[in-house]
């Protein structure tokens, strides 16, 4: 009897052990998960006002709250005390037009902000485990220890929550565009807390995107991997969660990035999420990019510090580059869309930028680059040229073969094929040049397309940007008549300089023996010539140059070959 009862206890006791392990811990775990998730979204909308509620002069919204000035070579703005947002941020250096009189681009804007320049802002703070302690919000009005922030002047900002807990934060900037926000929390009171650091970046609304071609939204590194949510993916799919350790996370633009990057050995939860706006405005709803990091433990009558940094401005290849070694931030120059051809995109930016400062110009670096690419294919040029010199020469034999058998097109092929074969020539080699030119083609497209080094870089005359398309058109005479054309029908000067070219540089080969190929081929100059007319006029440019140096080329081996069969003959 005494044996049942012993081991009825003992089954009583694993019942209720693997009932609290398998159950009850397991529903409190995730209970608490969305305790933690339901915080973060308080505090990105606690300040966020309904998309119905009018919105603010940006101006104004600035003036009613207290602020700490923001003042660096690079960098003009505020601090918001109340939240201790970073929520005001203009780049000086960076203008949003080619007129040097034009606005400064305005980066950031606080909670509430009216278009043209809606809500975007940084927030870092603490998510307690217990609702009953008080941490830091949006609401949350700081104390200034004094002075503007400034490269050699950090600011102190301080709150204490009523019950011993002292939060106390520094925030200090470089002279580029890395904020580092020191957080320190000071437990007076009698009992442990336990806290989880987090950081916000939130967006209201999508901004105007020229293209699908470069990535623009939520991104980041996470567990080692680039991970993009454009705009349109993240609204489908309204949240993304996922661990890792360390990385980073925020919001890009095609020139402009903000982004968080806690300690690299920290483990944390990354988050990118979609807040919908009301039913009359859905389009106005929140993007975010957060991070919640693992819990810390504040002993009581002891302190913690916590460490994390802000990138908030322009993404210049060579500065994410410094950052990324003195942080040790993985993959962080990958916050600019290199594309496919990462592995040629970056060496040839990195070679514009160099012949940029050596000749003064980036529409003559482009042009030395062309002359550069050209000598280092030049061998397989070279070959090409000489094999569509041959075929050249052997179109009338070809035209022959057409014409002895001119109702048996399998006949006609193999005749071909022996020729081919016994003169020892390639059809195709007229397509290696072109094979050559394409991942160079989007490689470069790239460089000019989303690298801020091209941003309003001017060409000779009427190319003021080389970064956007040819902005004369054909179909009013290039400005000469008083109407602007229909985007659709737009072709530049450029673009038809580039079209002339190519038609020239296809009369110098040698023409494909079928005459409805024939036909396809003479229409490429003009489905090019209408495609890149909406391409970058550094591309285009880049494009004709290197159109009339292997024209050049190929009219002196062309020529230079018929010199030496007319010498054997």
């Amino acid at each position: 009897m005494n044996n049942n009862v012993f081991l009825a206890v003992i089954l009583s006791f694993a019942i209720l052990m693997g009932f609290q392990y398998l159950y009850v811990k397991p529903h409190m775990e995730a209970a608490h998960s969305r305790y933690l998730a339901q915080q973060i979204d308080k505090a990105q909308n606690s300040a966020a006002p309904p998309v119905a509620q009018v919105l603010q002069d940006r101006a104004a919204l600035i003036k009613e709250t207290p602020r700490v000035a923001i003042v660096t070579p690079q960098l003009s703005g505020s601090v918001n005390l109340k939240g201790a947002r970073i929520d005001d941020l203009t780049l000086v250096k960076y203008r949003e037009t080619a007129d040097p009189a034009s606005p400064a681009i305005t980066l950031l804007s606080p909670s509430g902000s009216a278009l043209p320049h809606p809500a975007y802002y940084a927030e870092f703070s603490w998510l307690a485990d217990d609702s009953k302690v008080p941490v830091p919000t949006a609401d949350t009005v700081w104390t200034s220890g004094g002075g503007d922030l400034t490269p050699s002047h950090p600011v102190v900002l301080t709150w204490d929550n009523g019950q011993g807990l002292v939060f106390e934060r520094t925030i200090s900037v470089d002279d580029q565009a890395m904020f580092t926000i020191s957080d320190r929390v000071v437990n007076k009171s009698a009992a442990p807390v336990k806290l989880y650091p987090f950081g916000i970046v939130a967006r209201q609304g999508a901004p105007k995107i020229s293209t699908s071609v470069v990535m623009e939204g939520p991104l980041g590194v996470i567990g080692g991997t680039l991970e993009e949510y454009k705009y349109a993916k993240l609204r489908d799919i309204g949240k993304a969660a996922d661990d890792t350790t360390g990385g980073w996370m925020g919001i890009t633009d095609k020139y402009w990035l903000v982004a968080m990057i806690p300690p690299q050995d920290e483990k944390l939860t990354a988050e990118f999420a979609y807040h919908r706006g009301d039913d009359k405005n859905p389009d106005m709803g929140f993007y975010q990019s957060d991070f919640r990091g693992a819990p810390v433990t504040v002993a009581a009558g002891a302190s913690l510090s916590h460490t994390d940094h802000l990138f908030a401005g322009a993404k210049r290849v060579r500065l994410l580059d410094h950052y990324a070694d003195e942080y040790n931030i993985p993959h962080f120059d990958k916050a600019i869309d290199f594309g496919w051809f990462y592995f040629l995109t970056k060496p040839f930016l990195f070679v514009l930028e160099m012949l940029a400062n050596a000749v003064g110009s980036v529409g003559l670096a482009i042009l030395l680059f062309t002359v550069i690419l050209k000598l280092l294919t030049l061998p397989l040029s070279l070959k090409s040229y000489h094999s569509m010199s041959r075929m050249k020469a052997l179109q009338p034999e070809m035209k022959a073969i057409q014409e002895r058998w001119p109702d048996d097109k399998m006949r006609q092929s193999q005749e071909m094929m022996e020729l081919y074969k016994r003169e020892k020539v390639s059809p195709m080699s007229g397509c290696v040049p072109t094979l050559i030119q394409i991942p160079i083609f989007f490689a470069l497209y790239k460089v000019l397309y989303v690298n801020i080094e091209m941003r309003q870089a001017p060409f000779y005359g009427w190319i003021h940007d080389m970064s956007v398309a040819d902005p004369t058109s054909v179909m009013n005479l290039f400005g000469l008549l008083p109407f602007a054309a229909p985007s659709f029908l737009h072709i530049g000067a450029w673009p038809l300089l580039m079209g002339c070219s190519m038609f020239m540089q296809q009369k110098l080969s040698p023409q494909p023996p079928d005459k409805s190929q024939a036909r396809i081929f003479m229409v490429m100059p003009i489905i090019f010539t209408y495609m890149l007319a909406r391409m970058p006029a550094g591309l285009v440019i880049y494009w004709t140059w290197s159109n009339l140096i292997g024209i050049a080329q190929q009219w002196f081996i062309m020529s230079r070959d018929l010199a030496r069969r007319n010498v054997k003959r």
